[in-house]
């Protein structure tokens, strides 16, 4: 038994299912709200928010299928191998030549050279296991079993992933520097959309990068977004093996904001010399709990709490997840008046410990708190109700995502109050007959909320908004339908209401910007007339709205630059930003154009998206083959400024 464990712990490994594109028109209503199909569908070139659509299957690389071992040869030639090498390994040993080694946890880089046997298993200590478990076996995985770090990601281009050697003419310290000075807090919802895809997709890194740190750094970025299971995804596509400092300096804090403190099991059994402070060590012992020595770990937790290794707090919830592990259980008081504030580490022991911190606590600890509630299961319903909002408005949930939420919500005898009027409001949204009383749920949701939680309850309503059929009698309420339908890309269903709508409104606006198929020119003297009824500040709306236009083409180039100079705009002017990114789309460089974007369009809300930079995004994307993401980019300014 001890054998077998020891021998299943060195190969475990921990996947986890992201859901990132899908091309099928899928039905705009909710499982649980039965009611007919709807009259539209999503078209395939409106790609869903990433977290919900239905998962792509990875197809796994293929692999040579290992010939019978040979017998053992005298000559002491190394043995062939069949398959190529991603990592190569030692030659001058066969696992028959280990045999009568001795074992070493103590050679350098802690590696063993064989693996121990039964009769030396049973006479080891529980420190003695701890030090094979952190040891490294050089004959642990064989060559063939091994995966390209220089192909690390989620997403192949077949599955709607950037092109694999996109970056290769890039610059390595520019690529760099799009995402280290990335802080992951977009304007943009499309694009936070976007550069989560392009952080997921298999790529190879710039020419003079390091695979290990090029997976380190667009992880760091994902979980900055907020983006804390697309994070995790990613780095378990890397060997344990390939890990880096730089990957190794995030592990905690990544597996603390998933709530999964033994998912760093299998990386502090084969990696343990990466790191060397109290967080580390500290899940090192909730790991030995977690493999069946509970009593050592709670011990070692004493004498950590006791020595001041880390705040109290920290270690008594330490003590309360490892003491979950076995029989070892104690009373552990959380008092958490005495907190005075939250981080990842603490927020993930407690919720994976079922506790909810103080709501007040998590609010002010700010918006990546929120994402991290949104997103993790063993939340109450109505703690991720209350997140879901900010966390849909900056791309971290979908439509559908939302829509789960609340039909859980309605179904949970449970839950009353607001919550519950809420979920009975979106099921009216979806099932009443009349569209005007569909509308009018649809209303109650969006009625007091501002900003952010407009945007997320637009989100929220976006399919039930796509079903209603376009009539006169709707035409006041045209530009918010369409706004929530353009807020889950739907394009096609938005385009039915070109005829409905006045020309020069802001239902027009959005359906010049976000349609599909659009070629040539518009009429000028529409928007003329939606510059001149425009009441945003300085007419704000109406910049984002030309300079948009123009980066899709759909205005003439001297109508672009007449609208430019009247108005200040400044879209033929450049910087070194807007060189790097037109340089980018020129070579046809999708996965470039997408971080570059990402790191334009940082900012706490539109009003910091200048014009000239949204022309040069919106512009760059429509080049490289991302049209799509260009359009709901461009509507979604007009429609949030």
């Amino acid at each position: 038994m001890k054998i077998r464990y020891f021998l299943g712990g060195a190969a475990l490994a921990l996947t986890s299912a992201l859901a990132i594109a899908q091309d099928a028109p899928e039905s705009l209503l909710p499982k649980m709200f039965q009611d007919p199909q709807p009259s539209a569908t999503r078209t395939p070139a409106s790609r869903p928010s990433p977290r919900t659509a239905p998962s792509p299957r990875t197809t796994p690389s293929p692999r040579s299928t290992p010939a019978a071992a040979p017998a053992a040869a005298a000559s002491s030639a190394p043995r062939a191998v069949s398959t190529p090498m991603v990592q190569s390994l030692p030659t001058d040993t066969s696992p028959d030549d280990l045999a009568g080694l001795p074992l070493d946890v103590a050679a350098p880089q802690s590696a063993l050279v064989r693996i121990p046997s039964l009769e030396e298993l049973e006479r080891m200590t529980s420190d003695d296991f701890e030090t094979i478990l952190s040891s490294r076996l050089v004959t642990d995985m064989p060559p063939q079993a091994r995966r390209d770090p220089g192909m690390t990601g989620l997403l192949d281009e077949s599955e709607g992933g950037m092109r694999a050697d996109s970056l290769s003419g890039e610059s390595a310290g520019l690529i760099r520097l799009a995402m280290e000075a990335n802080r992951g807090n977009l304007v943009s919802r499309w694009g936070h959309i976007l550069l989560r895809r392009a952080l997921a997709s298999r790529l190879q890194p710039p020419t003079g990068m390091n695979a290990g740190d090029f997976v380190a750094l667009r992880v760091a970025l994902l979980l900055r977004m907020g983006e804390v299971e697309a994070a995790r995804a990613v780095l378990q596509q890397l060997d344990i093996a390939d890990y880096t400092p730089a990957t190794a300096s995030l592990v905690v804090d990544l597996y603390a904001r998933n709530a999964d403190f033994t998912g760093l099991c299998p990386i502090l059994a084969t990696q343990g010399s990466l790191r060397d402070d109290p967080a580390w060590n500290i899940s090192r012992t909730i790991c030995q709990a977690f493999r069946g020595n509970s009593a050592a770990a709670i011990t070692r937790l004493d004498r950590d709490l006791s020595r001041g290794t880390m705040p109290k707090m920290d270690l008594l919830l330490a003590q309360k997840y490892a003491g979950a592990a076995g029989k070892s259980r104690r009373a552990v008081t959380i008092e958490w008046s005495e907190v005075p504030n939250l981080s990842p580490w603490r927020y993930g022991l407690a919720l994976g410990v079922g506790l909810e911190p103080p709501a007040k606590l998590v609010a002010d600890a700010g918006p990546e708190f929120a994402y991290i509630t949104a997103l993790a299961p063993m939340a109450s319903l109505t703690r991720r109700a209350s997140a879901a909002d900010l966390a849909a408005a900056n791309g971290v949930l979908s439509n559908s995502a939302l829509v789960d939420l609340y039909s859980q919500i309605y179904a949970d005898s449970d839950t009353s109050g607001e919550w519950q009027d809420r979920a009975e409001s979106l099921r009216d949204a979806y099932t009443l007959e009349d569209a005007k009383e569909r509308l009018s749920a649809m209303q109650t949701l969006w009625k007091g909320a501002t900003g952010q939680a407009l945007y997320g309850r637009q989100i929220l309503t976006a399919a039930a908004a796509a079903r209603v059929t376009p009539t006169s009698d709707l035409a006041d309420n045209a530009a918010d339908l369409i706004a929530a339908m353009l807020a889950a890309g739907y394009d096609a269903n938005a385009q039915r209401w070109a005829s409905v709508v006045k020309n020069g409104s802001q239902g027009w606006a959005l359906i010049m910007l976000a349609s599909p198929g659009r070629t040539g020119a518009l009429d000028t003297g529409a928007l003329d007339t939606f510059i001149s009824d425009d009441e945003s500040a300085n007419k704000r709306k109406s910049a984002l709205l030309v300079a948009g236009l123009a980066g899709l083409q759909r205005i003439a180039n001297g109508d672009a630059g007449r609208y430019s100079g009247d108005m200040a705009l400044k879209l033929d002017s450049a910087t070194r930003w807007t060189r790097a990114i037109d340089d980018a789309a020129a070579r046809g460089d999708a996965a470039g154009v997408a971080l570059l974007a990402g790191f334009g369009m940082q900012g706490d809300g539109w009003v910091r998206m200048t014009p000239r930079y949204l022309f040069h995004i919106v512009s760059a994307l429509r080049q490289v083959g991302l049209e799509a993401e260009a359009r709901m980019i461009a509507a979604e300014a007009v429609a949030r400024v």
